[in-house]
């Protein structure tokens, strides 16, 4: 609950911090208003740290960059199209942006820039009343022309306009909502996401690139979760992320399963919970995150029902990276993430074969090699995907990931598991031999390899031995 005279207080504070005081005392000096505008007013009202300090001010665009390069270290203006400055201030960054009053063509959400002369039609623009508030400085003054604050009391999250118009404007805004409902913890009101549901198809119009930011930021909140509920509920995550709202599977009073739905946001938050306990400091881990959201999107694919009434989805793991893979792609995702998560995704059943009889230390060793180096991940989604309810089945699953856990670590300290590397490398492998470098060389290594894993170090000599063996085998 939102307590107005410690939010007030907590603005006072903010605007006598040093870098809001040099940039204000700069620009009252040079006779211009300037405010501190959107994110950081709305978070020091809610007692949220505050990040990324945004200005707005009646000072053209070539005014605040003759304005802030006194007080700044350096200065950027790859925005000036847009009447933004760019400056580092005390080792802070901030931008500094002129009085907007945009419009847009309904075609691309790209607005046609237009200067503004007040600071109530800049902030009417915006994309939801809480982040449509202002403090003007160095006078402290709450401006807020739409009604934030009481948004912020009732925690609901409600265009400053008709949301027709609004998300019209820029569909990228329905995305926000489902960001900001996720990290503030908001409800979106109901005008506003019947607007969404309505207006879901012109996302088309958004490119891939900024709405895989938009997710991006979204899994980086602290309940995802809520936010992905929006999207499946508005339908709005069809437009770029089907494959979520498919998880919710027909059930007939014949065949019965869990909700496959329900089971990977459960999956989601428990890997965050395993996440933030074993890497406190860490970043949130995206990666880990999304893999977790879409571990079992190769289910409805597989789907088959059974006489008797079980339902199986044999290989949907496969299925699910091929999927997750191809989604990724089509988002603009990197090669690194596009890899670890449909990797995390083909892998996240790998460990219940151990649960139901202990492995040999070959096949520990193939189940590292496998990981690589997303074992740690590995090993937080496998955890997390235990959501059953029998509490006898769960602890058993537990007791044996500590196992294999533990046997990770005793072989790692024994033997350098990590390295996983066979006893011989290429060229010893070709001086042994005889032979130049070529696909007998991979194919010997391999053959090493699997000595290695199967039966843990032998010894320099040794292995040259096997593998002169070897190759006396294939004539």
């Amino acid at each position: 609950m939102l307590n107005m005279a410690e939010g007030l207080a907590r603005l006072r504070a903010l605007a006598q911090g040093p870098v809001v005081s040099a940039v204000a005392d700069a620009f009252h000096a040079a006779g211009f208003e300037l405010a501190v505008v959107g994110g950081p007013v709305r978070d020091a009202l809610l007692g949220r740290p505050v990040h990324d300090l945004d200005f707005t001010t009646n000072a053209s665009p070539d005014e605040i960059l003759r304005i802030v390069t006194p007080i700044s270290s350096a200065q950027w203006d790859i925005g000036r199209a847009f009447g933004t400055i760019g400056a580092r201030v005390q080792g802070e960054q901030v931008e500094i942006t002129t009085y907007r009053a945009d419009s847009y063509d309904g075609v691309t959400r790209k607005p046609t820039v237009e200067f503004g002369d007040t600071i109530d039609g800049d902030l009417v623009r915006r994309d939801f009343r809480v982040n449509a508030m202002a403090l003007q400085v160095p006078g402290i003054k709450l401006v807020d022309p739409t009604g934030g604050v009481e948004d912020l009391v009732a925690g609901v999250l409600r265009t400053p306009t008709d949301p027709n118009v609004s998300f019209g404007d820029d569909p990228l805004r329905m995305l926000r909502a489902a960001r900001f409902s996720a990290q503030l913890g908001f409800s979106i009101e109901e005008g506003t996401r019947e607007a969404i549901t309505r207006l879901r198809q012109t996302l088309k119009i958004v490119s891939p690139e900024r709405v895989q930011s938009e997710l991006v930021r979204l899994m980086q909140t602290d309940d995802p979760a809520r936010g992905i509920r929006v999207l499946v509920d508005t339908g709005l995550i069809e437009e770029f992320l089907p494959e979520v709202s498919a998880l919710r599977l027909e059930v007939d009073e014949h065949h019965h399963h869990k909700d496959v739905y329900e089971h990977s946001l459960t999956v989601l938050q428990q890997a965050i919970a395993l996440e933030n306990s074993r890497n406190p400091d860490a970043e949130p881990d995206v990666p880990l995150r999304i893999a977790a959201l879409l571990h079992d999107i190769g289910k409805p694919r597989t789907r088959k029902l059974e006489d008797g009434g079980a339902v199986t989805f044999h290989h949907h793991d496969v299925v699910g990276g091929r999927m997750a893979r191809k989604r990724l792609q089509a988002l603009r995702f990197d090669g690194d993430t596009i890899d670890a998560v449909s990797t995390l995704i083909e892998l996240h059943l790998r460990f219940f074969g151990y649960a139901e009889g202990a492995w040999t230390d070959a096949a520990v060793r193939r189940y590292v090699r496998d990981a690589g180096d997303l074992l740690e991940r590995l090993h937080i989604l496998t955890r997390a995907d235990v959501t059953t309810r029998n509490r006898r089945k769960a602890a058993r699953l537990s007791s044996a990931y500590d196992d294999i856990e533990k046997r990770i670590a005793d072989l790692s300290e024994q033997e350098q598991l990590d390295a996983m590397r066979p006893e011989l490398d290429g060229n010893r492998i070709q001086e042994v031999l005889g032979i130049p470098p070529g696909r007998e060389v991979g194919e010997a290594y391999r053959f090493l390899l699997d000595i290695r894993l199967d039966e843990g170090v032998i010894g320099p000599d040794a292995a040259e031995q096997r593998l002169r063996e070897w190759w006396a085998a294939r004539g």
